[in-house]
């Protein structure tokens, strides 16, 4: 039998998101509602007023005219701030507009950034954002500025290769991160009510990953990795708000790379990563998005942790309690079963793939998947209207009968086929495949 349930661990599978808006008529009569069979949600379509729909027409009139202002600046590489606060309004009106996100992009590298003076006019070229190319560009306009007094004696130890004193320079340079970190910090902040009212919204995640690079190319290493980590906590906010939301997940994952890397002076944070990978399943069973990131952790964690056979055992044992812990609560969730089989294909392919099992003999091997297989008959004495269960049982059966190199017994096949003829009867549209399974095991009559 299987053990008593835990009413924590029943409590935080069945939370349920609070996230949908509840979208209510107040006048029935003149609604239709349809209810949408994926989410379960009400989508009602009212009728409009005359007066409505010119106030529509209004507001398309000058969205097109907004539109059409921003394009004209555009093409005349006319980067002026009233032509960059354009941009703002239209972006916030409507934030999948990727064309003006990349506008936005050549007024900031045209004119924003790395100004050397307030009073300079933008460049209208498109220059390099790096920060060679920043400095020669300063250093041209601070020779230029220069240009009516004495100029310094070129053997004097304090003046660079274009006539500069190193103090002009280091002047100049300051000013420019100063400047660049204001902008980088007002870009970001721009972007962030537009990410909480569209969070999965490609171009928003996109312009916050060029700003953050521009970051590392502009400012000094201390201060880019600060950005950077501000924008991990903002990131641990959002996937707080939406625990499922994948863009926040793999934004994540850029971050991380970015501040483990040498050029934020980062070090390993993988076990923090993990530990943050543990949390968001306890809250919340279903979150394929986390128990992938597990599974991707997995390697580097052994590795750094420097983990013998025993320590590996000991590691995938555990592993396999927490999961079998949750599919005791939720076997009808897809993503567990994945990450389920995750573990057994790491026991079944473990040549193929990085391993926690690599010391495991075959007797281990099989003793561990026939410990499964048992594990998941025992689930259908509670779940026998599961699909996901037979399925499982068939595939593990054929990694056992593989992984001892033998002929299915004849016991397994009258298994095969009642599972098989339980998945059908539970899935009836999927007849041909089916049919197809059944040809592969080789039982159709």
């Amino acid at each position: 039998m299987r053990p008593a349930l835990q009413p924590a661990t029943l409590s935080i599978y069945t939370q349920k998101s609070t996230s949908v808006k509840q979208h209510i008529c107040p006048h029935p009569g003149d609604c239709h509602i349809s209810e949408m069979a994926s989410h379960g949600v009400a989508r009602t379509t009212r009728a409009r007023t005359q007066e409505q729909k010119q106030q529509e027409l209004d507001k398309i009139a000058k969205y097109r005219d907004l539109e059409a202002q921003v394009r004209k600046h555009s093409e005349s590489s006319s980067y002026s701030s009233e032509a960059f606060q354009l941009t703002t309004k239209l972006l916030r009106l409507n934030p999948e507009y990727y064309t003006i996100w990349n506008v936005r992009r050549r007024f900031l590298i045209s004119g924003l950034l790395s100004r050397p003076s307030a009073g300079s006019l933008p460049s209208k070229g498109l220059p390099s954002s790096s920060q060679t190319a920043t400095t020669t560009t300063s250093s041209a306009d601070s020779s230029s500025s220069l240009s009516t007094t004495t100029p310094p004696n070129p053997e004097s130890p304090t003046t660079g290769k274009n006539g500069i004193t190193a103090d002009v320079a280091t002047d100049t340079k300051s000013q420019n991160q100063e400047n660049d970190l204001d902008v980088l910090r007002s870009e970001l902040g721009f972007t962030v009510p537009l990410l909480m009212e569209f969070p999965k919204c490609y171009w928003i995640w996109k312009y916050r990953s060029w700003l953050l690079q521009q970051a590392i190319e502009r400012l000094d290493t201390s201060v880019a990795r600060r950005i950077w980590e501000e924008e991990l906590g903002l990131d641990t906010k959002m996937l707080t708000k939406d625990r499922r939301n994948f863009h926040a997940w793999g934004y994540r994952r850029n971050v991380i790379q970015h501040l483990e890397s040498a050029t934020l002076n980062g070090t390993s944070m993988v076990e923090s990563e993990f530990a943050f990978t543990t949390k968001m399943i306890h809250a919340d069973l279903s979150n394929f998005s986390a128990w992938h990131n597990r599974s991707k952790l997995i390697p580097r964690v052994l590795m750094e942790r420097q983990a013998d056979d025993a320590a590996r055992k000991k590691f995938f044992d555990n592993e396999l309690a927490i999961i079998r812990d949750a599919l005791n609560v939720g076997p009808d969730d897809q993503s567990l079963w994945y990450y389920h089989q995750f573990l057994v294909l790491d026991l079944t392919e473990h040549a193929n793939r990085p391993s926690i099992t690599a010391g495991l003999s075959i007797d281990d091997r099989t003793a561990y998947l026939s410990e499964e297989l048992a594990f998941i008959r025992d689930l259908l004495e509670d779940y026998d209207d599961c699909k996901l269960i037979y399925e499982k049982l068939m595939e593990y059966t054929l990694a056992l009968v593989a992984i001892e190199q033998r002929e299915l017994r004849e016991d397994e096949k009258l298994d095969l086929q009642s599972w098989l003829n339980k998945a059908r009867e539970l899935d009836p549209m999927r007849k041909g495949r089916w049919g197809d399974v059944e040809r592969d095991f080789q039982l159709a009559q």
